[in-house]
């Protein structure tokens, strides 16, 4: 999993979380559950009857007495925030991954595509074979046409980075070019190195 991967789980979940809990307390004041299952909802707890709100007269009263500033700051925080998620959305969007790919370069081979999944795979076998690496995953972004190759290398204790990147390039990457035909495929490496017990020297 990259940290972009990472990071769109963990943003999803809070969204998620935070519908849910706003989903559910709406549905428990507006069925009156409280009442209903003699449930006493925590002291100050929002939205406890059906005839509730959740700003009444004397909190907006008291809000706006907070100055001139206050209401506008709010529309602005919230439509910040709206655009921001519309942003991410987008980005998203962006970064779809291709699904089927062409085969043959400058003119593709009618009837000849390729899966985005299996180019992956054959891309993460190879390289995972190089010596000096312990495990290879690969991620395919973009679109048919503007593909671009996520690699992240787990190197052994032993592996060197740079002869790492060499083989790399005239290895795993050369092939899926020549077989593909795709000549330009963007590609970005990460490289870690797995976690070993230290040495002991005697």
């Amino acid at each position: 999993m990259t940290p972009r991967s990472a990071l769109n789980r963990m943003l999803l979940a809070l969204a998620g979380l935070a519908l849910l809990g706003g989903g559910l307390l709406i549905l428990f004041a507006g069925l009156d559950l409280y009442r209903r299952h003699d449930l006493a909802p925590p002291t100050g707890w929002p939205l406890t009857h059906p005839a509730d709100v959740l700003l009444a007269s004397a909190d907006r009263a008291r809000w706006s007495g907070q100055g001139w500033w206050w209401w506008p700051a709010v529309i602005a925080a919230l439509v910040l925030t709206a655009l921001l998620a519309l942003w991410w959305l987008l980005a998203q969007l962006g970064r779809r991954r291709p699904g089927l790919l062409t085969v043959g370069r400058p003119a593709p081979q009618e009837g000849v595509e390729l899966r985005e999944r299996a180019l992956s795979d054959a891309i993460a076998n190879e390289a995972g074979a190089l010596p000096g690496v312990g495990h290879a995953a690969v991620l395919i972004t973009g679109r048919p046409g503007r593909t671009h190759t996520h690699i992240k290398l787990t190197l052994t204790p032993e592996g060197a980075p740079g002869a790492t990147l060499g083989a790399l390039c005239e290895g795993p990457l050369s092939t899926a070019r020549r077989s593909t035909g795709l000549i330009d495929m963007p590609t970005e490496v990460r490289l870690q190195v797995s976690r070993h017990g230290p040495h002991r020297v005697e």
